[in-house]
This record gives C-alpha cells, structure tokens and sequence, in this order.
C-alpha cells in the first residue's frame, strides 16, 4: 500500500538504493531514467556527533511531519560501520513506531558497499528519493568530515545536534560544520552545562555574524521526552 503521491514503490526504492551503493557506474543509467527535477521536496540535514541524540530528534521529527500528512524519507548515513554496512540496528530499532507506516521510508547507508565514496552515493539516493515524491526527506549523518560537509551542501535546512557537558568539542566543532549549521540544536538539555555551551554557540555566532545571511537560531529540546520538537519544527519552516 502506498501513499499515491510517490512514484515508485519501497521495495523497488530499496533495490535501487542498493543497486547504487554497489555499482556507481550503472547506478548513473538508473538515475537517468528516472530522475525527475523535483523541488518540492524540502530537505533536512541533521548531523552532530556520536551520542548526542540524533536519531531520536529524527523519530519526532518524523512524527510531526506525518500528523501534517506529509511522506517522509530518512537517509541514515553511518561512516563507522563495516561490518554490517550500515546503523541498520540502532536506527530501525529508535525508529521503530514507523517501520509499518506506508508513508515513511528508512534507509540507512554505510560507507561499505559505496565504492566511490560515500557522499557522491548518498547524494545518488538523495536524487532518488526526490525523484521518488517525498514531501520531507532527513539525512542523518554523524561526524563533521569532508564528506559530510559535501552531503549536507544539498540540503535546505542543516540541524547541528550538540549536547552539553561535551566539553571543548565545540571549539574543535567551528570550523567545517559550524559554517553550514542553519539551525543549532541543543538535545538533552535537561543535563548540566546547558547554558555554557549556549553562550559558546552565541559567541561563534557573533564572532562570525557578518559573514551570515542568516543568523541560525539555538533551540533547546529533549527528544526522548518530546521537549522543544515544535518549537523546532517552526524554526524548520
């Protein structure tokens, strides 16, 4: 069963993901066939390191969108997994509520079977998943390397999800990820240190505020208790 809007069904979506992750070559005749101009599709960039509750803004995020009506697809992007080519386990299972939902697509893309490279794949799916219909695609991604900074380029809105008590993590953060962060989320805020790594935020905010056609705005949440998600979503759109 399918929402009518999308163009294609999961399974064939899933064969077509995999189909790019392992052969970029004849991955490039697939998405010339059925790559459509589509700029309907608003999507979200959510990256930010290891442990800082990604996966569980996503799950909120999810379901704000779904009471809208709108379909959602999920990239779930984890470069440090080898050995089971993908956060299959840990994504699926925090975002299990929508595994039976027919308007909800997760995947989840590991650096394994990608043989150029994981952002031009990832970019690949990200076409894909926009040719498909989506109305909202998230694409989560951990770490703030180069590859990340390519795949997070193409989206409309980037969220970076910080936690307090990370210490100097901040300082080494600036550079690459802090430049593209349209948003910056502070998750778990009910742990102490909130309101230092606040103050650090604004003052790289400050300190860069000339150069910023938009100033991004700091927003407070605690995903596992369903705090700040709204006020979230309206800074989203």
């Amino acid at each position: 069963r399918m929402d009518n809007k999308l163009k294609f069904d999961f399974r064939d979506l899933a064969k077509f993901i995999t189909k790019i992750e392992n052969d970029r070559l004849g991955a490039e005749d697939i998405l010339k066939d059925i790559y459509k101009e589509n700029s309907e599709t608003v999507v979200i960039g959510i990256t930010g390191p290891p442990g800082a509750g990604k996966s569980s803004l996503t799950d909120r995020m999810i379901k704000e969108y779904r009471e809208l009506g709108k379909t959602v697809g999920i990239v779930a992007v984890d470069p440090s997994s080898p050995f089971t080519g993908g956060a299959i386990l840990g994504d699926r299972i925090r975002m299990g509520d929508h595994a039976t939902d027919p308007g909800v697509f997760i995947r989840s893309m590991g650096s394994r079977g990608s043989l150029g490279g994981l952002a031009p794949a990832t970019i690949d799916v990200i076409n894909l998943m926009k040719s498909a219909g989506f109305d909202v695609l998230i694409v989560e991604t951990v770490g703030v390397g180069q590859s990340e900074i390519d795949v997070m380029s193409i989206a409309d809105t980037v969220l970076l999800v910080l936690v307090p008590g990370m210490g100097d993590d901040v300082q080494a953060l600036k550079a690459g990820i802090m430049e593209i962060a349209d948003i910056f989320v502070i998750n778990k805020a009910d742990k102490d240190g909130v309101e230092r790594l606040v103050a650090e935020i604004n003052m790289i905010i400050n300190l860069n505020r000339h150069r910023l056609e938009w100033e991004p705005p700091v927003v407070k949440t605690i995903a596992t208790e369903n705090s700040g998600t709204k006020e979230l979503m309206k800074k989203i759109s």
